[in-house]
């Protein structure tokens, strides 16, 4: 931590930030017209991380009320108003300011002078780490927080349970469908695991992208890994073509390339490969038949050559 670091005082807008989305939907920076820069100011990373965080936050509240007004989505509150459905699996918790250290009573009166040397000892530990603290890794006072994890939300895959049973389990859907990305696929095979008939008997298709799951280490058993190779497409990073096959080392569902060896790009870059794959799904479900997952990613790499 640097001590001539500015102050994490930034805008709440994107016009603050001097950024705006173009007719293509990308951040741009207002003057230069430029992709947003994460390395605004050199050698001040923790800096340069907090800014990010905060026009994330913006760009977050925007997404979502594009999503309520252009799609016509309903933002849910989760228990005890927390969140929304649409959570970073990285932080299903809240951030409150930590309390207080209550200050232990000096007086000792009945108390046995070794136990009250010891608890003096550890009260001026804990103040010379946190003086610490207060002098070089929070020059500006910043309050400090603590995790407050939602209730039946507070890891990835009580999340997706929870969504399950309260939302997607309820509705009326005939027809579900899955998009899971990197640590999103782990979560989805957990759920399967949990719901197993209840997933089967309405979900359509899965599209994974990047997934880390790892049905070994998760121990999903035979009927489930069956079910994913019938019914999931992992669209995988690789330098390879869109849709071409990728050889897999885990017995559970095909892996085709995403067209990009960018991991954070491969549901972007899958997308029509994926809305194809799901109207294929729909189509022959409706007509009692599974799409050939592998057979059809061999004939686009066939007509591509």
């Amino acid at each position: 931590m640097k001590k001539d670091e500015p102050p994490l005082d930034f805008p709440d807008t994107l016009e603050g930030f001097e950024y705006a989305f173009n007719e293509k939907g990308q951040l741009r920076h207002i003057k230069t017209g430029e992709p947003f820069v994460f390395n605004y100011r050199e050698d001040l990373h923790r800096w340069n991380q907090k800014r990010y965080e905060a026009l994330g936050e913006i760009i977050t509240k925007y997404v979502y009320e594009l999503l309520e007004k252009d799609c016509n989505l309903q933002k849910i509150s989760i228990p005890e108003g927390y969140g929304v459905i649409v959570l970073n699996p990285n932080e299903n918790y809240i951030e409150v300011e930590k309390p207080k250290m209550h200050k232990w009573s000096s007086d000792g009166t009945d108390e046995p002078a070794e136990k009250r040397e010891r608890r003096d000892k550890v009260s001026k530990e804990t103040k010379k780490r946190r003086d610490f603290y207060e002098k070089y890794r929070n020059p500006q006072k910043e309050k400090e927080m603590m995790q407050l994890f939602i209730r039946e939300n507070g890891s990835p895959e009580e999340h997706a349970i929870y969504v399950w049973d309260h939302f997607i389990a309820q509705s009326a859907a005939e027809n579900v469908f899955f998009v899971a990305h990197s640590y999103g696929g782990l979560a989805f095979v957990e759920l399967m695991i949990q719901r197993e008939a209840d997933v089967k008997s309405k979900v359509t298709a899965v599209a994974l992208t990047d997934s880390v799951h790892n049905v070994w280490h998760q121990e999903a058993g035979k009927t489930i890994r069956e079910w994913m190779r019938e019914n999931c497409c992992n669209w995988v990073s690789s330098s390879e073509p869109l849709d071409t096959s990728v050889e897999s080392m885990l017995p559970d569902c095909p892996r085709v390339s995403a067209g990009t060896d960018r991991h954070e790009l491969t549901s972007w870059k899958s997308f029509p490969s994926i809305f194809k794959f799901f109207a294929e799904a729909s189509e022959a479900k409706s007509s009692s038949q599974k799409p050939a997952l592998t057979r059809r990613s061999h004939r686009i790499k066939h007509e591509e050559l």
